[in-house]
């Protein structure tokens, strides 16, 4: 659409609204003050921002958001972020939970009719759902004086509009700390929804306010992780103990909550910066950040090209760390490889084993598990000795992708070749068996697991017969240096 399009759209979409429906209308608080009041420049403005992102992840079903809510010149880029995450989804309704700034409350408001106008038009209130929210706790219900100077869910508005055709919004503005509202309000949104895929749970919030630069940056550092491990115990204590800081921190709390009751178990940071990095003035900084949250995605397979970049890291690592004692730094830009993702590396010397470590679960970036490990193969597998530099001419070098491990019933779910095994007895004994163990032994399901048993948990060598031990199985993508 191009921009006199653009404009004529909003000015018919605007024209549009049934004159009977004006007393429901909620008039803009801060156009022209936080944003820009005239709707051809609030376009480019917000097209701008969207277009000087960095790369943000694909092909997933965000289903929740946080993004800040400052004036667009000091948070717009950072928010950017967050909407070019969402803009492949389609989505129905958008919930904006946010703080209240300016009237303190007990419990939840919820604008339950009309819209919102912005410069670009008219976003409706999704009222069906509105009025299920309000009918759900006597502490959530509609106080108009909440939301005649806020500006929290506003400022949303106009990407949401810029990103999305058609979408309703839901208002809801949060009060007073309360984590019993930020429970019950987390059961409601999870009721209400069910099992629709077309409802977007967006939280509105800043940061850590007017503390220097640095200060401002490790204080943050700590939320991040909160929001990255979705602990919505620490980030609401450790908002109300001062050791974080989010003007939101009770409809973030809220969402993380609702998450867990999704099972939404992939929380990302995409992007982190204040105030200070916008003026150059770092006395006195908001903090902002996007985040989104939705369910881990099975990672689709590695082309070889990835292999073959994988296998290259693993070898640069080993061969610097062994002659240096320091691993390399990698600046990797490939999406795939920056997928969390557990992964081993093996070393080999003549076709013997030299040293093999990983990480059965990721907490980094695939790339840096792979040179992470490559140093642990070549200096921290206590069967062996440190590999040294003159042993590097006779090292191979193997990597070992990894599946997510799930848990099965009995042995007989096992695929010889196929699966790698986890045997624990939930006690602190655990071992772990690749899955081309099997090929290169050549051992039946039996022999496979007493010698996972016995070798690698120090457990008994029937131990996998006991219904109390635990078997979770994985998948490896092996790839080796030929």
């Amino acid at each position: 659409m191009n921009m006199r399009s653009f404009i004529l759209f909003c000015l018919a979409w605007t024209l549009a609204v049934p004159a009977q429906a004006a007393s429901t209308i909620k008039a803009p608080n801060v156009a022209g003050q936080f944003y820009s009041a005239d709707p051809g420049q609030l376009f480019t403005d917000i097209t701008a921002f969207k277009s000087k992102t960095g790369p943000v992840p694909d092909g997933r079903k965000v289903q929740v958001l946080i993004v800040p809510h400052a004036g667009y010149a000091y948070s717009g880029g950072v928010a950017a972020y967050g909407y070019n995450a969402v803009a492949r989804n389609q989505y129905s309704t958008i919930v904006i939970l946010a703080p209240s700034h300016f009237f303190p409350f007990e419990g939840v408001s919820v604008w339950p009719q009309g819209g919102f106008k912005t410069p670009l038009g008219v976003v409706d209130v999704d009222e069906p759902f509105a009025r299920a929210l309000i009918k759900e706790d006597a502490a959530f219900r509609f106080l108009p004086e909440v939301f005649e100077q806020e500006h929290a869910v506003e400022v949303q508005l106009p990407f949401i509009q810029s990103t999305f055709s058609g979408v309703k919004i839901v208002p809801v503005l949060m009060g007073d700390p309360d984590l019993g509202v930020c429970e019950r309000l987390a059961r409601a949104l999870d009721k209400i929804i069910g099992s629709r895929q077309d409802v977007l749970v967006l939280v509105s919030s800043d940061m850590s306010h007017y503390h220097d630069y640095d200060f401002a940056v490790r204080m943050d550092g700590g939320t991040l992780e909160a929001l990255r491990h979705e602990d919505a115990s620490a980030l609401f204590k450790g908002c109300l103990a001062g050791q974080m800081e989010m003007c939101g921190f009770v409809p973030v709390t809220t969402a993380l909550l609702y998450a867990h009751l999704r099972g939404l178990d992939d929380a990302q940071v995409l992007k982190y910066a204040n105030s200070g990095d916008v003026t150059g003035d770092k006395a006195s900084v908001v903090g902002y950040s996007s985040t989104i949250i939705s369910k881990k995605p099975e990672p689709v397979p590695l082309s070889q090209a990835q292999k073959d970049r994988l296998l290259a890291m693993a070898r640069q690592t080993v061969d610097q760390f062994v002659k240096t004692g320091h691993a390399p730094d990698f600046d990797e830009k490939d999406l795939r490889l920056n997928q969390v993702q557990g992964a081993f590396v093996t070393l080999e010397k003549h076709g013997q084993l030299r040293g093999c470590i990983g990480t059965l679960i990721g907490k980094k970036p695939l790339f840096q598990t792979v040179r992470d490990m490559a140093v642990a193969a070549a200096s921290q597998d206590p069967r062996f000795t440190p590999v040294t530099p003159g042993e590097l001419k006779d090292i191979e070098v193997e990597v070992s992708v990894l599946s997510v491990p799930q848990q099965v019933k009995d042995a007989s779910m096992i695929t010889l070749g196929k699966h790698g095994v986890i045997v624990s007895d939930g006690a602190g004994h655990q071992g772990v068996f690749l899955p081309q163990v099997a090929a290169e032994t050549g051992w039946s399901r039996e022999e496979f697991l007493s010698e996972l048993c016995s070798q690698k948990a120090d457990l008994s060598a029937g131990c996998w017969k006991d219904p109390g031990i635990l078997l979770d199985v994985f998948t490896a993508d092996v790839f080796a240096e030929h």
